[in-house]
């Protein structure tokens, strides 16, 4: 059966499939993009937690590095991190609910193939 032969309704369940896919896949790269921020802030924190208050800091501002005081930048990445945590957290419910959705909707498409291909069998008589 070519792709011009299938019925509307099944091309659209296709469409959606191939859709909540994409939605997947954009939500994985954003999570790992946002792991990848956390595995950064930890890094320099751990750096910072090495140093002493009265050391020299510096903090990026756009292109440009400005001084700042020691702990005004440990909490600022410590408040980073637990925003990113936080996105970290709503991304993973997102990434169940689109695959259990990929999952339900891969078992109805499954469902239709059978339907569609024992309708167009012919019977043994």
């Amino acid at each position: 059966m070519s792709e011009q032969e299938l019925p509307p309704w099944f091309k659209e369940q296709l469409a959606r499939f191939n859709q909540l896919q994409q939605n997947l896949q954009a939500i994985l790269m954003q999570k790992q993009q946002v792991e990848v921020e956390i595995v950064e802030i930890d890094k320099a924190l751990e750096e910072l937690k090495k140093t002493s208050a009265e050391d020299s800091v510096y903090k990026t501002a756009g292109p440009v590095l400005i001084k700042a005081k020691r702990d005004d930048v440990v909490k600022e990445l410590e408040e980073k991190k637990e925003l990113s945590n936080t996105r970290v957290m709503v991304l993973s419910k997102q990434e169940t609910r689109v695959k259990e959705n990929l999952k339900e909707l891969q078992t109805k498409i499954d469902e239709m193939v059978r339907g569609a291909g024992a309708a167009t069998k012919p019977r043994a008589e």
